[in-house]
C-alpha cells in the first residue's frame, strides 16, 4: 500500500478569501475517492493555521497512484493550484501495510 501524508502551506488568507480552492479541493476530494485503488483521501484544515492543509492519502498500489496522477480531476485541480500558489508542500510517500487497529 502507498500512503502519502504531509502538509500544503497555502499563502496568508487563501482559503478565507479564494472559494475557488475551497470548491477546488472538495471537489478533488469527491472524484479521487472514487477512484480505483482509492483507501483514503482527506484534506484537512490545521486548526492553528487554517492557511496549512493537511494531506492524507492512502493507495492500494503505486499503479493507482499513477492513475490518480494523470486523472481529469487532479489536472482541474492543478489549474487551480497554480492561480493560487502554496507557500511551501511537504508531501511524503511511503510504503506501508495495512496498520493495525488503536
Amino acid at each position: 500500500m502507498i500512503q502519502i501524508n504531509g502538509t500544503i502551506q497555502l499563502a496568508p488568507g487563501a482559503v478565507a478569501n479564494s472559494p475557488d480552492v475551497i470548491a477546488a479541493i472538495v471537489q478533488m476530494v469527491q472524484a479521487s475517492r472514487a477512484e480505483d485503488g482509492c483507501f483514503d483521501y482527506t484534506f484537512a484544515q490545521d486548526l492553528a493555521d487554517p492557511d496549512t492543509l493537511i494531506v492524507f492519502e492512502r493507495w492500494r498500489d503505486q499503479q493507482a497512484l499513477m492513475a490518480h496522477f494523470h486523472s481529469p480531476h487532479m489536472a482541474a485541480f492543478q489549474q487551480v493550484m497554480a492561480a493560487n500558489p502554496p507557500v511551501s508542500r511537504a508531501l511524503r510517500r511511503y510504503e506501508t501495510d495495512e496498520g493495525q487497529p488503536l
